[in-house]
């Protein structure tokens, strides 16, 4: 007898369908699985038998050959365990037969017991589920409020193996999962906020810019001077994601197994700070089975590089692609993968070892020649791609002892918003933000008033700047014209740009 059940799988971020066929036959018993299964997959028959045995269902003393389809595919993972396990009992008959399959998504992992565990990548294979037309999925009940956040289609959380087979053979209906509701536009803040910081005005202004155009920064400074306070609390005045941000990044961070149980959606901007003893293929993603890295788990997020120069040289040079496509190709000898990479680079680091070279209070004790050597980890062409360059100089204790409140992430919040609701007028959807803009757009929207043209000519030839660091000075002053809602970019926009792109003069 030929039973069929379906399941489905990832490949990158992506979900797809597997057909599971199940055939059995009054033969000596046997019980393979085909189709390009990995270790995992094979050893989904002893986790099925042993699911059915402890749940007190009889194996069949069949023969039973299980294919995953499509079979040039190489299949992957413990998700298929209970579509073969659904597949097998309506061979046996435990299932009867009457009992339409048809249009219903069977993903979770079997235990021993019969309980289901949650996999990853629980939400793009229930997208990939509904896209082809299928009305039913059921999930491991770990795995609900993730799989529940997809609308339009019927999700069931499911306990164990028991309850799926009682509710196929009409004994004891499943009620559907009904998902938390979410607040993309409401939803609350972390604990951190500007307010917090002292002093440092010029320093949360760039970063106001910095959230308005999407821009990357980096922050050099002494000890102590707050840079990696400051960066915490970006993700505070960021403009709320869309839904389809939302998902996109949820699904990131269910494939790469960092989606806290019980999380529906991201809601909240992403913000990664790895440490610097991290590999190469932990920031850009790979491995035997290739994972996204931390570029792709900060996108349409932050992503904190602190003490940048402690990185290992090919780490801050595999940023390079990431930041100019807004993406991460990993290739490997089954195939190629594509991962969605989109962030703002925040990276803070001191200027010396002992972190003094330039202060006027604390004398450096560093050699010149480790100075240099310290500062050229710091590659031009990575220079070349941080659009705002801060100095963060250490705090006066006039400023420490200040009683009064600095100003409140929700206003800078309702500053950033207006600043990119005013620029989504003038692309229409085109781009997301004005550091997204291609040379094409630069061109058309960068319009520059003859005064602040004369400002960008005299900085390009004496900084000597390069055609990509000419189109993000104009990126950086198209944004603080934006938070001004002027439709030119005036000379006080393009002195401020500059201003905030001439740090690398003075180090390196």
């Amino acid at each position: 007898m030929l039973t069929t059940s379906h399941s489905a799988s990832l490949h990158g971020i992506d979900g797809y369908i597997v057909t599971v066929e199940c055939n059995a036959s009054q033969d000596i018993p046997v019980f393979d699985i085909v189709g390009l299964p990995d270790a995992a997959v094979k050893e989904a028959k002893q986790r099925v038998r042993a699911a059915m045995t402890n749940s007190d269902i009889d194996f069949p003393e069949l023969s039973i050959i299980v294919n995953l389809a499509p079979a040039d595919v190489k299949k992957e993972g413990c998700a298929f365990d209970l579509a073969i396990f659904v597949a097998i009992l309506q061979a046996a008959g435990t299932i009867p037969q009457q009992c339409d399959l048809t249009g219903r998504c069977f993903i979770g992992e079997l235990s021993f017991s019969g309980a289901l565990r949650s996999v990853p990548g629980i939400l793009s294979m229930v997208i990939a589920a509904k896209e082809a037309g299928y009305t039913e999925v059921y999930v491991p009940k770990a795995c609900g409020p993730e799989a529940a956040a997809i609308e339009g289609i019927c999700i069931y959380a499911v306990e164990d193996a028991t309850q799926i087979v009682r509710h196929l053979q009409g004994v004891e209906s499943l009620s559907p999962f009904i998902g938390a509701k979410y607040d993309l536009e409401n939803y609350s803040l972390t604990d951190c906020n500007f307010s917090d910081v002292k002093g440092q005005e010029r320093a949360k202004r760039a970063l106001e810019i910095a959230a308005a155009g999407g821009h990357n920064v980096l922050m050099i400074g002494p000890p102590g001077a707050g840079k990696s306070m400051l960066a915490r609390r970006l993700p505070t005045i960021l403009p709320p994601m869309c839904l389809d941000d939302a998902v996109e990044t949820t699904k990131i961070h269910s494939v790469s197994g960092i989606l806290k149980e019980g999380t529906s959606l991201v809601c909240q901007r992403p913000f990664r700070s790895p440490h610097h003893t991290m590999s190469i293929a932990s920031l850009v993603g790979g491995g035997a089975r290739p994972k996204p890295g931390e570029v792709s788990a900060a996108h349409n997020g932050v992503l904190f590089l602190d003490e940048l120069p402690e990185f290992p040289k090919n780490v801050i040079e595999g940023l390079r692609q990431p930041l100019e496509d807004g993406e991460v190709t990993i290739t490997r000898a089954a195939g190629r993968i594509t991962y969605p990479s989109r962030f703002m680079l925040v990276c803070a680091m001191n200027p010396c070892k002992c972190g003094y070279f330039g202060s006027p209070k604390r004398k450096c004790t560093c050699r010149r020649e480790d100075i240099q050597r310290y500062l050229a980890k710091i590659s031009g062409p990575l220079l070349d791609r941080i659009d705002i360059q801060i100095e963060i100089p250490a705090l006066e204790y006039s400023e420490i002892s200040n009683p009064a409140p600095a100003e409140d992430s929700t206003v800078i919040r309702e500053r950033v918003i207006a600043a990119r609701e005013f620029a989504g007028h003038r692309f229409a959807g085109a781009v997301s933000c004005n550091a997204n803009m291609t040379a094409q757009q630069v061109r058309e929207f960068c319009t520059v008033d003859a005064a602040g043209d004369a400002i960008m000519k005299n900085a390009f030839e004496k900084f000597g700047m390069s055609a990509r660091g000419h189109d993000r000075v104009l990126k950086v002053a198209r944004t603080i014209a934006d938070l001004d809602h002027s439709e030119t970019i005036r000379a006080a926009h393009i002195a401020e740009a500059v201003q905030l792109r001439s740090l690398d003069r003075k180090y390196w």
